[in-house]
């Protein structure tokens, strides 16, 4: 049997390593359009845009004696422009074709750009792959002017590491406070207090109208009430958009996402689909398509349970982690604004370490963050997705240390 994956990046790597680690003797074909070895992107907006860990020692997931130890077939800087379901074959940018058994999608995501005059000059950057986070380094430093578009998770973590590196950082934001969707207010005001404490100018509620270019390179931002912010280097941090192309012109059932079942099947039954686009049926929280690194390593263990004949069904929740400034947290479960009742903490909220619980109206966990606590999370975590209530007292393992 040949099983072909589409894709380098953390979720194909590992789709290709799970294939070996449970038993598969077979042919095993991964196919990359980057020419670098599969690495962890993560770091990219962290350690390595910091410029604190090398990228083939501390960033690229194995050296390139592994692949072929491992009897994979690894194909970098080759892109998959047509997949034909009914004749089960893959052909590629340069005209080769390979035929599969068993294939698995993991194109991941691109980097979303704003459509606005001056998008595309120079000095104005996303954050995607290795390149793009060598180019935003390159913009820091002392004296340096950099305006990051957008308040996520990308957005802040590169904002708090070009103030680590002694850059002017504005941060320009839409909704009222940094990562309102994904935490809700309460939540979201910590984060919001984390920036401007250390120095970076949050502007919330305002609305990019042009990046102003001058001498041929970014030299600012326009706002929509005419203001400009200067600029020596923009970054756009506005999310990510799955890579669905190919899986929409293969008449795949797609929406905001490759549909996939429990076991990560696709519409068709011999395609599966991994990491950020795939939009699976979760037993607890429905429908979901998760952009964060843990789907990206733990989808494969079940997609290739299941391609290889067995009952596997994805349950895991959410999880995913950031480093800015002094907070490290991590997050487990999954409650967007509007979708619960309450939230409750314990430990030192201003203080920065603490643990948020987030209920909905019968005091069922559907999330906890940690922020600067570690120890003492098993059981406050093991009700995340719960249909039991959670008491008081279980979700106060701050307060008990």
């Amino acid at each position: 049997m040949h099983i072909v994956i589409i894709g380098s990046g953390l979720a194909g790597s590992t789709t290709a390593q799970t294939l070996r680690d449970q038993g598969f003797d077979g042919d095993v074909t991964l196919v990359g359009g980057e020419t670098h070895l599969p690495y962890d992107r993560p770091p990219l907006s962290k350690d390595y845009l910091a410029g604190s860990v090398a990228f083939d020692d501390d960033v690229v997931l194995h050296p390139r004696e592994w692949y072929d130890e491992q009897r994979i077939d690894l194909r970098l800087g080759a892109r998959a422009d047509a997949l034909d379901p009914k004749a089960h074959q893959v052909t590629l940018a340069d005209g080769t074709t390979l035929d599969y058994d068993k294939l698995v999608l993991a194109t991941g995501s691109t980097a979303r750009t704003l459509d606005l005059p001056g998008a595309d000059a120079p000095g104005v950057h996303t954050l995607r792959t290795r390149e793009d986070s060598d180019a935003i380094r390159a913009e820091f430093g002392e004296g340096r002017r950099l305006v990051v578009v957008g308040a996520g998770w990308i957005g802040l973590e590169v904002a708090a590491t070009a103030r680590g590196a002694g850059t002017t950082v504005t941060v320009l934001e839409h909704e009222e406070l940094p990562l309102l969707k994904v935490l809700g207010p309460e939540m979201a005001q910590v984060f919001a207090d984390l920036h401007t404490q250390n120095g970076v100018e949050l502007r919330p509620q305002v609305e990019v109208q042009e990046i102003v270019v001058e001498n041929g390179r970014a030299a600012g931002v326009r706002l929509a009430d005419g203001s400009t912010v200067e600029a020596d280097a923009v970054v756009i941090g506005v999310g990510a958009a799955p890579e669905l192309a190919l899986a929409e012109a293969a008449g795949l059932d797609v929406e905001n996402g490759v549909l996939v079942d429990a076991s990560l099947r696709s519409s068709d039954p011999d395609v599966y689909a991994v990491g950020d686009i795939a939009a699976h049926d979760h037993p607890t929280f429905g429908r979901l398509r998760v952009e964060h690194w843990n789907a990206a390593s733990t989808h494969p263990a079940t997609a290739v349970a299941a391609l290889l004949g067995g009952d596997a069904t994805y349950t895991d929740a959410p999880y995913f982690f950031s480093d800015q400034f002094d907070l490290g947290m991590e997050y487990v479960g999954h409650a967007p604004q509007g979708s619960y009742a309450r939230i409750v903490t314990s430990g030192d909220v201003a203080g920065r370490e603490f643990v948020a619980s987030w209920l909905d109206g019968s005091d069922r966990l559907l999330a906890v963050m940690n922020v600067n606590v570690w120890d003492g999370l098993d059981e406050v975590r093991s009700y995340v997705g719960s249909k039991d209530p959670v008491s008081e007292e279980t979700l106060q393992v701050a307060d008990q240390k």
